[in-house]
């Protein structure tokens, strides 16, 4: 094979190392032998494809190769001059962590050996709270049922704490690779059951795991001024992992109860507060409950409609992770008297006569009046 290196892979001497793996990667996908069976021509292509890349891939090879030329290199490699060309035959090919081949599926199927993970799993809590434990903050002290790392072996699951022995069918991946065909297929190591290790003597208390079951007390503090379904993490409170693998995490799930008086948007405080026709009519002052347990004298303006809304600054929910709080709104519901006697009925009756501030009713039939005319 005398063709240029460079150009049995389609690329120039001032190609980047990415621009000559991208190159071969096609090209070898390309004249593989498994997709051009009984293709001799292909097969060749493929030797010569993989002769190139295996010189120019290697920085001192290619730097010699520069050197020298195609030739002097090809002459000081078939003598046994230090360079080593590998070539291939669709009968016996072979996926060994040397050839460049693999790296083609490494990357294209993201698929390296790696131990598989101990980590332990995370565990869910869910509590809830009033709108007062929610303003003010809660310390709670949780029972969790989860597992720890097993003090008789110290979590590594041997007999006295007995480091494991690395698999010796993978080993200490926990994972086995083959080629079938054109693919790399990997799988769960059966021999250890992807641990990547093999306890020859196993601990009696947690029989080999590293861990044992029990109940855990734990400590939580909730913030003041938490949300309805916040969650809170504890890292590393959660199970403990297989032989000394990291724990898992903790989540607490937060939800706060409705609130009887209050309605709660984000660090406002709502309140739905009835006031009597009289009040609304004169004004005057009124008390009204807070969230903190405290009374607040909120002031009623003559002429107040039902709906109206009076602001109490900093009488709100408190901000998290701040001493700031957010404000209340006091909603007026404007009352109509029932069951009234007949003096009262009278008198109302009298008002009414005599009563002609009633500017929103006025609006209102002046524009049904109109609206009658049109017709």
């Amino acid at each position: 094979m005398s063709r240029d290196y460079y150009e049995t892979l389609g690329v120039s001497k001032a190609s980047s190392d990415a621009d000559i793996k991208k190159a071969y990667r096609t090209l070898a996908m390309q004249y593989h032998p498994d997709r051009n069976k009984g293709d001799k021509a292909a097969e060749a292509k493929f030797k010569e494809i993989n002769e190139a890349y295996e010189t120019l891939k290697d920085p001192q090879k290619k730097a010699a190769y520069d050197r020298y030329g195609h030739e002097s290199y090809k002459n000081a490699s078939s003598g046994g001059g230090g360079f080593h060309n590998r070539g291939f035959s669709s009968d016996d090919f072979s996926f060994d962590s040397s050839s460049p081949f693999s790296d083609i599926f490494d990357e294209f199927f993201n698929n390296r050996s790696e131990r598989m993970d101990m980590r332990g799993a995370d565990l869910r809590y869910e509590t809830s709270i009033t709108l007062e434990e929610a303003f003010r903050g809660k310390n709670i002290d949780l029972k969790i049922k989860t597992n720890i790392s097993c003090k008789a072996c110290r979590g590594t699951g041997s007999e006295g704490g007995a480091r494991p022995k690395a698999c010796p069918s993978c080993r200490g991946t926990g994972k086995m690779r083959f080629s079938q065909g054109f693919f790399m297929v990997e799988r769960t190591c059966t021999a250890c059951n992807g641990t990547g290790h093999i306890i020859e003597n196993s601990c009696r208390e947690c029989r080999g795991a590293g861990r044992v079951g029990t109940t855990k007390n734990i400590s939580v503090s909730i913030p003041a001024g938490i949300e309805d379904g916040a969650r809170i993490r504890l890292s590393g409170e959660g199970e403990a992992g297989i032989r000394g693998g990291n724990s898992g995490d903790l989540y607490i799930f937060v939800s706060v109860k409705p609130h009887k008086l209050f309605r709660r948007e984000g660090s406002t405080i709502n309140c739905d507060v009835p006031i009597s026709i009289i009040t609304a009519a004169l004004g005057g002052d009124i008390e009204v409950p807070t969230i903190d347990g405290k009374k607040a004298i909120v002031k009623i303006p003559a002429g107040t409609q039902s709906g109206n809304i009076m602001k109490l600054r900093n009488k709100g929910m408190t901000i998290i992770r701040s001493t700031m709080r957010g404000d209340m709104m006091i909603h007026a519901r404007v009352e109509t008297p029932v069951n009234l006697t007949k003096k009262q009925r009278e008198l109302l009756a009298e008002f009414d006569t005599e009563n002609n501030s009633h500017p929103q009713s006025s609006g209102f039939f002046s524009k049904v009046k109109e609206f009658w005319q049109e017709l």
